[in-house]
């Protein structure tokens, strides 16, 4: 029987997380802490949503900037599995004032405070998420801001997998792509296990990843790529670049990558999750005369002469797009301007009328229970689910969890290669 694992939850949202860990097993993934807090809004809509589902360890940081947590706050929660989906920003470091005490961050980067967690609790397993994109950012040198957190990964003593996955690939009803980011400690069972392997043996068909989300044993169109990284993070964040691809893993610093291919696709069609019956969607949702009229200029091909902040003219142009979405097929990925009148957003035709998706209907795109956002303002249930991941995939991957953290020790030591012990790798981060 799978042991107890303590959980943190980070930029929690309205749960997505907490839901698919839960799903994998209730009596498992017991979740200790969590933390969500919008800095811009008065109106804590998110918040409100997961309290309305679960508690979050209720103390008084619990809906508070998590920069304002003390570390001793982290020490005190044993947590063997910290997870979130942490925004995409610059990662860029550079070196202190006064030289003498390391490297700054930049500020309100909330991937340093990931960091800072993981400095005063060590857990077992750390398990994030993030637009794919972040494997090429920032556009000007590519691949640095990866770099940089692999770096950091490295200098906790963890390994680190990582892999872009399209959830209508795995059997989700959305064409949503993320990529998620599994590390391990290197002092753990399954760590031990997995550096009798090849770098590429891992990538393919032995690591976390590549047991959960099967892929082909050869890349596509043979991208594949391996190197190390500095030793020196400054270095990293000032001249090294590198195009990583959508899968990888990264063992003391020295990594490999490849695009891998899913084994075999498995999607839901949009229509397994639409309501037919026109008496239980709201007559709101219904697009009327002119917003047709404006859908149908959106979603067309157009050529539009427009004029630069500097005067120089020049033509967009924008191909054109289905009117309405295909309900045969996956959906397209949600954004959070879903239910605007927007080229984005999912126009279905049912019984030969046209709407907008319910917010219902998106909830079941995430893989979400029915109604989790009932009670927020629609635009805001939108809003939320245009951010969140899609639950099922986290479930899977919890499942994984359980599996190989069967093999750990029922009680957990302290390690001489812990980071709180040993400061000959330390990486100071100052903020």
């Amino acid at each position: 029987m799978s042991k107890t694992l303590n959980v943190v939850e980070l930029f929690a949202g309205v749960g997505g997380f907490r839901l698919g860990l839960e799903k994998a097993n209730s009596d498992v993934f017991k979740t200790v802490w969590a933390n969500q807090w919008e800095p811009s809004r008065k109106v804590q809509h998110a918040y409100e949503c997961y309290t309305s589902h679960f508690k979050t360890g209720v103390d008084e940081y619990s809906n508070k900037d998590i920069a304002t947590v003390p570390n001793e706050h982290f020490a005190k929660l044993d947590i063997d599995l910290l997870v979130g989906g942490f925004p995409c920003q610059d990662y860029s470091v550079a070196r202190s004032l006064s030289g003498e005490k390391g490297l700054e961050g930049k500020k309100g980067v909330l991937f340093w405070e990931i960091k800072r967690v993981l400095e005063n609790s060590y857990p077992k397993y750390v398990l994030l998420e993030n637009v794919d994109r972040l494997l090429k950012s920032p556009s000007k040198q590519r691949g640095r801001d990866f770099a940089v957190m692999l770096a950091t990964f490295r200098d906790l003593n963890y390994i680190v997998e990582w892999r872009v996955i399209n959830a209508a690939e795995y059997g989700g009803v959305q064409k949503r792509r993320r990529v998620f980011i599994f590390a391990y400690r290197d002092d753990t069972v399954f760590a031990k296990s997995q550096t009798k392997f090849e770098k590429d043996e891992i990538v393919y068909k032995e690591g976390f990843f590549a047991s959960t989300f099967p892929v082909k044993l050869e890349p596509y169109k043979g991208r594949e790529s391996e190197d190390d990284l500095p030793d020196d993070i400054l270095e990293i964040s000032n001249n090294f670049k590198f195009g990583f691809h959508t899968a990888g893993v990264m063992i003391d610093g020295k990594f490999f990558t490849a695009h891998t291919e899913v084994l075999i696709e498995d999607f839901k069609p949009l229509k397994d999750i639409i309501i037919f019956d026109e008496t239980k969607v709201d007559n709101k949702y219904f697009l009327t005369d002119a917003q047709i009229e404006k859908f149908a200029y959106l979603r067309g091909p157009k050529k539009i002469e427009r004029t630069s902040a500097n005067g120089h003219k020049y033509i967009f142009s924008e191909g054109g797009m289905s009117p309405t979405d295909e309900l045969d097929g996956p959906g397209r990925t949600m954004l959070t301007s879903e239910g605007t009148v927007n080229r984005s957003t999912h126009i279905i035709e049912v019984n030969g009328r046209k709407r907008f998706l319910t917010p219902l209907e998106c909830e079941r795109m995430n893989s979400f229970d029915d109604n989790w956002t009932e009670g927020l303002p629609d635009r805001m249930r939108y809003f939320t689910m245009g951010n969140a991941l899609v639950v099922d995939l986290v479930t899977k991957m919890g499942q994984t969890i359980m599996k190989l953290d069967n093999n750990e020790p029922i009680n957990d030591t302290v390690y001489l290669n812990d980071p709180v012990l040993d400061t000959s790798k330390q990486l100071e981060l100052t903020f």
